[in-house]
């Protein structure tokens, strides 16, 4: 009897231990976060309770264009670039933001086609029937019937490294195509500084060029001519346009070239090395041609280095 005394005793000890720093531990858990559970605490503040998740996006393949972060890349800033948008202020483009987000969550269509998480395509909404209507998409006189096009949603890094949403209206027989294309270069980490409807800049494809826009669908002319324009199909995009211009050789009254958008002349030296240049090793170049798109810097007389489209068969 005396030994079984003697191992309650000594079994006692731990367990008075254990007890103890149960209730210590009760203690400290209810001082540090208040009337909270520990439970309630990691539901109100996981990135405490769990951690939190890095970025696994790839590291951008060999060719793609050089970001501003390179040591090789041209630098240069666009503070003489007119502003002749009259939309063009950081607050404007959150707002863009803001609104394809919202409209995005209140209607979307039964036929969207979601390709990834942040891509999808879609016949176009009596809300973005609105917003293109009398600005990019004429109120009379479109020979392109609103169910030839498409609405895309896409997600993008900026010039900042962030993550952003865009948006593009495009025939819907390159929708896929957009979402492909614009992903892969999404998974890349390839730099575009901004994506929104042309309708942000009242139909101007000078104002959208000169903020460097990359955008789709407008129903307009060719520059300098009347005939339409692969855009007025929405069968042609325009990429980083201002770092990447549109030169018409010797169309000046002075026999010197023709270059757009204003402030973009330097760029139209293709012979420099600069930041967010589209060439033949550009993953962009890469991606639109694998896709069956030819690209307006292999043209002759003319050189429209942002420009990417396609012709249907």
């Amino acid at each position: 009897m005396s030994d079984l005394k003697t191992l309650l005793r000594q079994a006692a000890k731990p367990c008075l231990f254990l007890l103890t720093f149960i209730f210590i531990c009760a203690f400290l858990a209810h001082y540090l976060t208040g009337d909270e559970t520990l439970l309630e605490y990691a539901k109100n503040n996981p990135e405490l309770a769990y951690g939190t998740q890095t970025d696994s996006r790839d590291i951008p393949e060999s060719g793609a264009s050089v970001t501003s972060d390179s040591p090789d890349a041209y630098t240069d800033t666009k503070g003489s670039v007119p502003d002749v948008s009259g939309n063009t202020s950081d607050g404007n483009a959150e707002d863009t933001v803001k609104y394809a987000e919202e409209s995005d969550a209140m209607e979307q269509h039964p036929d969207r086609i979601t390709y990834e998480e942040g891509f999808y395509y879609e016949p176009l909404t009596e809300t973005v029937k609105k917003r293109i209507t009398g600005i990019s998409y004429p109120k009379n006189g479109c020979t392109v019937p609103y169910e030839d096009l498409n609405y895309v949603g896409l997600r993008y890094i900026d010039f900042d490294g962030q993550e952003q949403t865009g948006e593009l209206i495009c025939n819907k027989a390159i929708a896929q195509d957009m979402v492909e294309i614009f992903h892969e270069l999404y998974r890349n980490d390839y730099r575009l500084e901004s994506v929104r409807l042309i309708d942000e800049y009242g139909g101007d494809d000078t104002a959208s060029m000169a903020e460097n826009n990359t955008s789709c669908f407008n129903y307009r002319v060719v520059d300098g001519t009347s005939s339409l324009s692969k855009h007025a199909y929405g069968l042609a995009i325009d990429v980083n346009p201002y770092y990447n211009p549109y030169v018409v050789f010797h169309r000046n009254e002075d026999g010197s070239d023709y270059i757009s958008p204003p402030g973009s002349e330097i760029y139209a030296d293709r012979s420099q090395n600069f930041a967010y240049k589209i060439d033949e090793s550009d993953l962009c170049y890469r991606l639109f041609t694998e896709h069956g798109f030819t690209w307006g810097g292999n043209w002759n007389s003319t050189k429209d280095y942002q420009h990417f489209q396609k012709t249907l068969q």
